[in-house]
């Protein structure tokens, strides 16, 4: 099993927003909907959104939002 894990952090590496899910494409708009609402400026401060593959729900922070 594939779960896909969308996270943005700050720039001292606390996560600001996580969503997980097992469907890549849901993933991928997701990863690109956290890129997209950075502003240049938190970009410039460290601000980073990330996808990240993980195989079992265990490896999900908890405090992510769980989708399936």
């Amino acid at each position: 099993m594939t779960i896909w894990v969308n996270e943005q952090v700050d720039p001292s590496g606390l996560m600001y927003a996580c969503i997980a899910c097992c469907d890549e494409t849901q993933a991928q708009e997701c990863h690109e909907s956290f890129e997209a609402n950075l502003t240049e400026k938190q970009k410039q401060e460290g601000w980073v959104a990330r996808m990240r593959r993980v195989t079992s729900w265990d490896d999900v922070p908890v405090n992510s939002l769980k989708l399936d």
